[in-house]
């Protein structure tokens, strides 16, 4: 505990060079959090959709949701496909096609599909209000939390005005960044030309069933039909969808890296620098008794500790506004949430302790290996 209060002493000693050591780490963190918790959320709705089993049928050769248009009743056919427990018409409407990080996404489905295909709760409103009224909508937390909506209010997007009937929690981050109203209510929306057609169907499957043959015979059934259909597993879709923002997530993974590098050269330079300006200081301890490896211990534990109270400090501070925030990025009506994980904390701690025991080993070699008596002679 001695030395603990000698480093403690030591680090408040040059107070402004720690905290200045310290909030640059913990920006670097903060920012490697950041980045981290897109890619959670790439990597959640990834898995969820792969292990559901589902597949959507979109209009063939067609990209954003306002341009795929499918005939209602293929519903009706495709339901007789072996292997097929249900069939969801959907009707997409999204304020921005583009990358966004606040798209609005509305599903219009009809209220008795919407039971079973989808898992959620609700914490405010109820079912009733929403399956009984044509113009209610049940929202997810995350979209109320961002623009401060609820229920009973009438939210507005464009030429599109809903009735707020519940607000729910899903355990999929993602799914609580949409907004569920009836089928028919976003049919008419321009009058009956869209009528009779939706943007997609959700095809969802029985288990065992190959999702590939499934895609296969549905595309082959509609290839001389009125609406050619592509067909994909629902986190192939997904992932279509998103196209050049899953790259670019990608490729902020090595921005994640750069930000650790940071925190990595930053620290061992104020630590190389503290161990030249108390370099007879250290000298002084040799005299007293300290090995060698104990004053290597010192300085490493030093350099540790400043890393690791950037990491707390950042990595905290991320965790909280990403989970205040409750941020998104969307395109061509896929969200993807930013989702503050226990594990996505636990990296950053663990990338901070590495980083302060790598930024200090130099500097604490050097330390412990330099010569007792031209140290003494500057005394």
């Amino acid at each position: 505990m001695k030395l603990v209060g000698y480093i403690l002493k030591t680090l408040w000693g040059h107070r402004a060079r720690t905290m200045l050591t310290v909030a640059g780490s913990a920006v670097a963190l903060f920012v490697f959090c950041f980045i981290q918790s897109i890619q959670e959320g790439m990597n959640d709705l990834k898995q969820r959709q792969e292990a559901r089993g589902s597949l959507i049928v979109f209009q063939a050769n067609k990209f954003c949701p306002a341009t795929s248009h499918l005939p209602q009743d293929y519903d009706q056919q495709i339901s007789k496909f072996a292997g097929v427990k249900d069939v969801v018409p959907i009707q997409v409407f999204t304020n921005n096609c583009r990358a966004s990080l606040d798209v609005v996404v509305f599903y219009g489905v009809p209220p008795n599909k919407l039971r079973t295909a989808r898992d959620f709760q609700f914490i405010s409103g109820n079912w009733t209000e929403f399956e009984t009224h044509q113009d209610a909508a049940i929202i997810g937390q995350a979209v109320a939390s961002r623009r401060g909506i609820n229920v009973g209010d009438k939210f507005s997007i464009g030429d599109l005005s809903v009735n707020v009937a519940g607000i729910y929690q899903s355990d999929n981050p993602a799914e609580e960044n949409y907004i569920y109203s009836h089928l028919e209510f976003l049919q008419r929306r321009q009058g009956v030309n869209l009528v009779g057609t939706v943007t997609q169907l959700e095809v969802i499957l029985q288990p065992g069933t190959d999702p590939i043959s499934v895609s296969d015979a549905i595309d082959e059934r509609f290839r001389g039909g009125p609406v050619e259909t592509n067909t994909r597993a629902k986190g192939v879709f997904q992932a279509k969808s998103l196209g050049d923002l899953s790259q670019l997530i990608e490729m902020a993974h090595y921005l994640g890296l750069a930000c650790v590098g940071l925190v990595l050269a930053l620290v061992a330079t104020t630590t190389l620098m503290s161990v030249e300006d108390r370099i007879q200081e250290h000298a002084v301890l040799r005299t007293l008794g300290f090995s060698g490896f104990k004053v290597f211990g010192l300085v490493l534990a030093e350099s540790t500790l400043l890393s690791l109270a950037g990491g707390l400090v950042g990595v905290g501070t991320a965790l909280i506004i990403l989970k205040l925030s409750s941020l998104s990025v969307g395109a061509e009506a896929v969200t993807v949430a930013f989702i503050p994980s226990l594990h996505l904390a636990w990296v950053g701690i663990l990338l901070a302790l590495g980083t302060g025991i790598c930024a200090g080993i130099v500097p604490a070699c050097y330390a412990s290996r330099a010569e007792i008596v031209p140290a003494l002679r500057h005394i």
